[in-house]
C-alpha cells in the first residue's frame, strides 16, 4: 500500500457489552489494515468473553476501576504501541462502515497534522435536541484546523473528541502525551498543544462512527462541571480562549431549529438542559472556592479527587 503508515487501536473499557464487541468486529474488517486494537479494561468479571478469543491482534489489559484515568489510561495504550498512527475510540462508538481507518489516516499525508477526529452521527434512538447538537459539532464538511483559525473559530479550533480520533505518535510524544492525571477534557487539551505547536487538527467528516446520548440535566450539569475544572486547570491552553460565546450560538441554533420544525414545546427541555449546563460549567470554573462535598456532588469523576 502506497504511503502505508502503521496504525493501532486503543479502547479503554468499563462493562463492555454487545455494542463494544461489534465495533471491535467492525474494526477488524476495515478496509485498511491494522496492527493491534489494545483495550483497557476496568472491570474484569463484566468482560465479553468474546473478545478475547476474536483475533490475535486483540490484546488485553485489565485494571483495577481506580487505577482509570481519562488521559492516563490512554497514554498506557500509546505506551504499549508501536505504530505510527494511534487511533483511540470509546466502547460504545460504532464505525460506520469499513473505511473509517482509512479516513482517519488519509490527512496524516499532511506531515503538519498531529489529530484527527471523526463525525459522530446520532443513533436511532437519539432525541431531536441531541440530534441537532450532532450535526452542530460534526457537520457534513470536514476542516483543516491551524492556529490561523482561532480568530474565527476560538474555543472550537481545539474541539477534537476521543469518542474517534487518530495522533501522530511522533507529534503525540514530542508534546508530552495525554496527561497522566486529568479530570476530563484530554482530547482537548492535547489538540491545543498541537495547534499551538504550529501542527494541524483535522475534523475527517467521512470517516464516521455513530455515537451519541440521551443524557439527564444532571448528567450534563456534571459533564459540564468536570470540562469547566479542565479548562481552570490548563489555563496555558483555554486561559484566553472563552466557552461562553460558542454555548450560547448553539441554543440560539438548536431554538431557531425546534421553530423550523415546529415543535416550540421542545424549547421548555432545551432552557432546562442548557441552565443546568451553565450551572455545571459555571460551578467547575469556581471548583476552588467550593466545599469538598459539593465538588463530589458535582463530578462525573469522583475518584479524580480521592
Amino acid at each position: 500500500m502506497t504511503g502505508y503508515r502503521k496504525v493501532d487501536i486503543i479502547i479503554p473499557t468499563c462493562e463492555a457489552d454487545e455494542r463494544t464487541v461489534q465495533a471491535v468486529k467492525r474494526l477488524l474488517k476495515q478496509s485498511y489494515p491494522i496492527g493491534h486494537i489494545y483495550i483497557i479494561n476496568t472491570d474484569k468479571g463484566a468482560f465479553p468473553v468474546e473478545l478475547e478469543h476474536l483475533s490475535d491482534k486483540i490484546q488485553i489489559t485489565h485494571i483495577l476501576p481506580e487505577q482509570f484515568d481519562h488521559g492516563g489510561t490512554r497514554h498506557q495504550g500509546a505506551m504499549q504501541s508501536h505504530a505510527e498512527i494511534l487511533i483511540y475510540l470509546t466502547q460504545d462508538a460504532l464505525p460506520v462502515n469499513e473505511t473509517l481507518v482509512e479516513k482517519l489516516v488519509e490527512p496524516f499525508a499532511d506531515e503538519r497534522v498531529g489529530a484527527v477526529y471523526a463525525r459522530q452521527l446520532p443513533t436511532g434512538d437519539c432525541r431531536l435536541i441531541e440530534r441537532y447538537t450532532r450535526t452542530f459539532n460534526y457537520p457534513p464538511e470536514g476542516r483543516v484546523k491551524s492556529e490561523e483559525d482561532l480568530p474565527e473559530l476560538g474555543i472550537k479550533t481545539y474541539f477534537c473528541s476521543n469518542v474517534c480520533a487518530a495522533y501522530r505518535k511522533s507529534i503525540y510524544e514530542s508534546l508530552g502525551g495525554f496527561e497522566q492525571k486529568v479530570i476530563f477534557n484530554e482530547d482537548m487539551i492535547m489538540a491545543g498543544r498541537i495547534i499551538q505547536s504550529g501542527y494541524k487538527v483535522v475534523y475527517a467528516a467521512e470517516a464516521q462512527v455513530i455515537h451519541s446520548h440521551n443524557d439527564s440535566c444532571i448528567r450534563q450539569m456534571k459533564r459540564n462541571f468536570d470540562l469547566a475544572v479542565s479548562q481552570v486547570e490548563h489555563p496555558e491552553i483555554f486561559e484566553e480562549i472563552k466557552s461562553e460565546k460558542e454555548g450560547i450560538r448553539l441554543v440560539r441554533q438548536t431554538a431557531r431549529y425546534l421553530l423550523q420544525q415546529k415543535k416550540p414545546w421542545l424549547l421548555f427541555s432545551l432552557f432546562a438542559k442548557s441552565g443546568f449546563k451553565y450551572l455545571g460549567y459555571w460551578l467547575g470554573k469556581h471548583y476552588r472556592k467550593l466545599p469538598r462535598w459539593l465538588v463530589l456532588r458535582c463530578t462525573m469523576n469522583r475518584g479524580y479527587w480521592m
